[in-house]
């Protein structure tokens, strides 16, 4: 086992630590997670949204909150969906709704869950914008695709994260594609066990290329994921010898991440999204990142000490 894998594991296992969260919240994004987050409030978001717009770049917002263990802490995070919705009308940005389903209490009360993101779902269609159910860990797939069609009998407008390195994924794209929902592809960013997933790197690539192909081909809009190079050529490959039209793709990334390799593909005419999270409760989705490249932990390690 390699020191990069190891460090991955590490940072995996801290993201899920309540006492972490908290210690960390007392640094705010002095820890250097405001280099991934684009702030704690929804107005810090707007702004950094607005600015992405203004280069080219659509945003999906996400109010990051994985640590919820109440109802009252599930209605505020539902709450705060609904505000984020009501800004992005507001400001009038490119802008739609990311979220995770476990913040909104689908450990806690399920049958809560989706009657608030039913309130969601509504209040965008309202709006005309789009709310993606973000995918966690493999625990929560099923359960995130059996909400997400159940929505889908009232609203068009909601759909989901496929995540590559999965064996399941292949016959979810199938179904899912045959329904015309909107993906979005990623490798997968959770400790998961060889008996789900794909171990090898290799493995994850040749499969997110083999099922981001096969939703293009279906024609159901489809959202790349990546900051790999080599992967977005594959894609684009693919987009030119199957003459998909630009309306029916875009290409996704992480804010804070490869954002000249962003700027050239707004030049280049593709769209380009980026996925901004906000938000108090960012120390999980920073310790994702850090586990995806450790080498960002000078990064972090030069900003603490500063």
């Amino acid at each position: 086992m390699n020191m990069e894998h190891l460090f991955k594991v590490f940072f995996l296992r801290f993201a899920r630590s309540r006492m972490a969260n908290r210690w960390a919240k007392r640094y705010g994004l002095r820890l250097g997670a405001s280099r991934f987050v684009a702030g704690e409030t929804i107005e810090q978001a707007v702004e950094a949204v607005r600015l992405l717009n203004n280069s080219g770049r659509m945003a999906t917002l996400d109010y990051l909150g994985e640590f919820v263990s109440s109802e009252a802490e599930v209605r505020e995070a539902a709450a705060m969906c609904i505000r984020t919705l009501d800004a992005i009308h507001t400001a009038d940005i490119q802008a739609n709704l990311s979220l995770k389903l476990t913040s909104l209490g689908l450990d806690l009360n399920p049958a809560l869950c989706q009657e608030l993101m039913e309130s969601i779902v509504s209040t965008a269609s309202d709006y005309g914008l789009f709310v993606r159910i973000d995918m966690e860990d493999y625990s929560h797939c099923q359960p995130a695709i059996d909400l997400l069609r159940i929505l889908r009998q009232s609203y068009s407008n909601v759909g989901i994260v496929i995540q590559a390195y999965l064996y399941r994924s292949e016959e979810d794209v199938k179904v899912l594609g045959a329904e015309q929902v909107n993906l979005r592809f990623v490798k997968g960013a959770y400790q998961e066990s060889a008996q789900v997933a794909f171990p090898l790197k290799e493995d994850v690539d040749a499969n997110m290329i083999k099922l981001i192909g096969m939703h293009l081909i279906s024609g159901s809009y489809t959202a790349i994921a990546t900051h790999d190079e080599q992967m977005i050529l594959e894609a684009q490959r693919i987009i030119a010898n199957e003459a998909i039209p630009v309306s029916q793709y875009e290409f996704q990334m992480l804010y804070g991440i490869c954002e000249e390799l962003q700027l050239r593909l707004v030049r280049d005419e593709f769209r380009v999204r980026v996925y901004v999270p906000f938000g108090v409760d960012w120390f999980g989705y920073f310790m994702r990142r850090l586990a995806e490249r450790p080498a960002n932990i000078w990064f972090v390690l030069k900003n603490f000490f500063k």
